[in-house]
């Protein structure tokens, strides 16, 4: 038999949040991204009816501006946009165990073994889709086919608040005249690529040689082939451990050049804790470290490493970046940026095997003294408390790291 999946994707998800919060914004044109007042980033999202005026994701600021002179921006809220995407999976688990987050707004869903129980894929769509707009107020368009790939392309066909069955009946007709480019992995690059051989659409793909396909783009070329006519049998992995998003980082131009081990030490101090606070917020942690490094002539590199157990504990995240920084900086040249990033997510309560020479106990008691640390903070604000070691330079001790992060997205592979 074939698999029910739906893929569920939240509309306009960051901007449909931030109306909830905006009642006196109704029916005005809204973007999430940039500094609303220093007018500069980008448009991560926009509500639908500045996408009717030509606003876009990926634009720039002055670019919205342009194109919707009335536009009210709003900065992002990764926090908000966080606990909706858990509200959301919580009822999407009412339904089945075996849901695939793609980023905060958007899920995989297999339903065929919640049938006998729950309805067909269409009935489950249907009561996802009213209990998302009556439960959180916000709306969410619905594929469903035998596969990720059609579904998502379900998903995508009719926005907002729509629900589309892509089937082995009807999929000729409703996905192979779509723009190839709407197709998973068919991006800015590839989609040039293909125009010069006169695949356009979905279904020119579809009835291209794979060979030719796979000469042209690779490995690319079969898997874009099998898309194309509905031959992905990926599984839609069971709810469990992976976190919604990729990674979680933080990044800093200091205040001034860093010039020795103990001005890093001490802006590395400060995004790891930066860093850890957030991933602890969210019940996340990471099994990957990542530092970025950007010297004083604009010379930019990144390195990272995978941990032997995941963590969200401060002084662990710091010592892993500062390992990285001292494996892989020698110092020609003063720093003017530096960044740290925890990557490969999982849940809070992700199993662990205990090492023999792993002293849990000390672990338990760092972890109380960050969840300590993170209630001071939250109450009487960042500076209320800080590690003696910071002050020996103030300036440097003065930067504020927890009001900026950057949140990665999965990739579908």
């Amino acid at each position: 038999m074939d698999r029910s999946i739906l893929h569920v994707d939240a509309n306009s998800f960051y901007a449909s949040v931030e109306m909830l919060h905006h009642p006196e914004l109704a029916g005005k044109p809204l973007a999430v991204g940039g500094d609303p007042e220093a007018r500069h980033g980008i448009v991560l999202t926009a509500n639908y009816i500045a996408k009717r005026k030509g606003v876009k994701t990926g634009m720039a600021l002055w670019q919205a501006k342009q194109a919707c002179p009335d536009i009210v921006f709003v900065p992002a809220r990764m926090d908000l946009y966080l606990r909706f995407s858990r509200y959301l999976l919580n009822i999407y688990s009412d339904y089945t165990d075996k849901i695939q987050s793609y980023g905060c707004d958007e899920a995989w869903l297999q339903v065929d073994e919640s049938a006998a129980i729950k309805g067909d894929a269409m009935k489950i769509a249907r009561e996802i889709s009213n209990r998302v707009k009556r439960e959180l107020g916000i709306t969410v368009s619905i594929g469903i086919s035998w596969n990720k790939i059609f579904a998502k392309l379900g998903s995508d066909y009719k926005k907002p608040d729509a629900i589309t069955e892509i089937n082995r009946e009807n999929y000729r007709q409703i996905v192979w005249g779509l723009p190839a480019s709407d197709l998973l992995y068919v991006g800015r690059r590839t989609a040039p690529k293909l125009a010069k051989y006169g695949i356009h659409t979905i279904g020119n793909l579809a009835q291209t040689d794979p060979a030719f396909l796979e000469q042209q783009l690779g490995k690319m070329g079969l898997i874009l082939y099998a898309f194309a006519n509905g031959m992905d049998d990926s599984p839609v992995t069971k709810e469990g451990y992976d976190a919604p998003i990729k990674s979680i980082g933080n990044s800093t131009t200091t205040p001034r050049d860093l010039t020795c081990d103990q001005d890093v030490q001490i802006i590395f101090q400060a995004l790891a804790e930066s860093v850890s606070a957030r991933l602890r917020k969210h019940g996340f942690q990471c099994r990957v470290v990542g530092i970025s490094i950007r010297s004083n002539d604009l010379y930019h590199f990144s390195r990272q490493k995978k941990l032997s157990e995941p963590t969200n504990i401060t002084e662990e995240i710091m010592a892993a970046a500062f390992e990285l920084f001292q494996d892989n900086y020698d110092w020609r040249l003063p720093i003017r940026s530096l960044g740290i990033r925890g990557a490969d997510l999982v849940t809070d309560d992700y199993p662990v095997q205990l090492d023999l020479f792993m002293n849990e106990q000390n672990r338990e008691r760092q972890k109380k003294l960050d969840a300590c640390v993170d209630e001071i903070r939250r109450r009487f604000g960042y500076f209320s408390i800080q590690k003696a070691f910071m002050l020996k330079d103030p300036a440097l001790a003065g930067l504020d790291a927890m009001g900026t992060h950057t949140v990665h997205p999965v990739g579908y592979f």
